[in-house]
Order: C-alpha cells, then structure tokens, then sequence
C-alpha cells in the first residue's frame, strides 16, 4: 500500500484545506493531526484508510473541484473573513455550495477578474513564483503618462528591491487629465502595479484586472460569480506549464 501514500501537504491541498505552503504551516503549528496523532512535515498518508483531522474537523477528500472567477468590485478585501469587519469576497461566493478561497490577491481599491478554488494545487500553479501566467489590467492613470514612463514600465522597474519583470503596456484611451493603458505582468507580487506606477510618479486612478491567462472576465457584473469551464482550467493549467495528472 505504500504507493498509494501521499505526501500529507498534497493531500491537504488536494482536499482544498489550503494551498501545500499554507498546509505545510498548520501542520507545523501543531494543528493536523494523522489517526490521533500530532502530524509531522514529511508525513505521508494513505487517502481513505488514514482519518486526518484539521483544527479539529475531519478532512474528506471530494471528488469534484470547484473554479470559479469572481468580479471582485472595489472595497472588498480579498480574504475570507476580517477581523476589522471589512466587506470580503467571501460574502460574495457564500451560494457556492462548498468553502473555496482567492488565487492570489486584488487590493481593497482593485477590482476584476479574481479567481477561487477548493483545489490546492491549481492555486499553487496559478501563483508559485516560478510560474508566468500573464494577468491583464485596465489601468486609468492621471494626468498623463510619456514615452518615457512606458519604456520603464516595459523593460523593468525596481520596486522592494528588486526589479520587476518586463511587462506589456497598451495605450487604450487618451483624454484630457487622464490616459487608460492596459498592463500584462507576467509574475504577481504585492500591489505590482501601483508600486511600479507609484515609482513612476503616476497616480492610478483605477485598477481592474481583466484577464488571467486566457481567461476574460468579459461582461460578468461585479459582484457576481460563475464557474470555470473546464476547458478554461485546462487552459490556465497549461498556461503553468504543469501537467493536472502528475
């Protein structure tokens, strides 16, 4: 039966408890237990035979995943619950029919295309550091933006001390006091976009995120959600370069 064993973060992230990283850090706080007994990093289980208990709650395997994208409007934090008692996504997929949580993040004052999952590893392939999936914004700047700053932009800003990767910028619209450009980044660190705007001296008046891979949020209203197709996730997966079967 040993080969049927799997190693313990995977089979967490499989059951949609957390991505592998975050599963790795519960069960270093002590808070997985395997038959009874505190879990160790390493462990391995064995799916159907051995009762794993997180926090107290038996995990079950299921056998379907959910994907959904959500328009995320602004003002809510992307998190599933606060302890501030700000508005989070999570109140927006509360009709999902199962707990699901973000694929990487979309600030208080972003909106757009933000993706949610019980599956751990697709999360993972969606937002390891060593995996480029292009995202797409729609960024208003004010009052205006030149050559210059679309050249930096472009090859690469240092921003926390280290540069960014080069990047994709389309004009979209030109008006007086304000100019709309659309951004593709291929990496997802902290606040990129305003970071690298802020470093600019441009002020972003508006930030949405309207693509993900190949994946557009199209004319879905904010606030509302639907599910992936799976020909969708099949894309993203491939798009991750990572292969749903290994």
């Amino acid at each position: 039966m040993a080969d049927l064993q799997v190693r313990l973060q995977k089979y967490l992230s499989e059951c949609g408890v957390a991505s592998r990283r975050k599963a790795e850090e519960l069960i270093a706080a002590g808070r997985v237990k395997v038959n009874g007994k505190p879990a160790s990093i390493g462990d391995k289980v064995t799916p159907g035979k051995d009762t794993v208990v997180v926090a107290g709650k038996k995990i079950i395997k299921t056998k379907r995943k959910t994907y959904i994208m959500l328009h995320k409007p602004r003002g809510y934090i992307t998190t599933l619950n606060d302890e501030m008692g700000r508005k989070c996504v999570a109140q927006l997929v509360e009709d999902v029919g199962t707990r699901i949580y973000p694929v990487g993040r979309l600030d208080r004052d972003s909106e757009g295309l933000l993706l949610m999952t019980d599956d751990g590893e697709f999360a993972n392939a969606m937002t390891h550091p060593t995996k480029h999936v292009p995202k797409t914004y729609r960024v208003t700047i004010r009052p205006s933006i030149n050559e210059e700053q679309i050249t930096a932009l472009t090859t690469g800003i240092e921003i926390d001390g280290r540069m960014t990767m080069p990047s994709e910028v389309h004009i979209l619209d030109r008006a007086e006091g304000r100019v709309v450009i659309e951004i593709i980044i291929y990496e997802g660190r902290n606040r990129q976009i305003r970071k690298m705007c802020e470093a600019l001296g441009l002020e972003v008046a508006r930030l949405k995120r309207t693509q993900i891979g190949s994946v557009k949020l199209g004319m879905l209203k904010a606030g509302d959600w639907r599910n992936l197709t799976d020909e969708e996730v099949h894309k993203l997966m491939t798009a991750a370069s990572l292969d749903r079967k290994k």
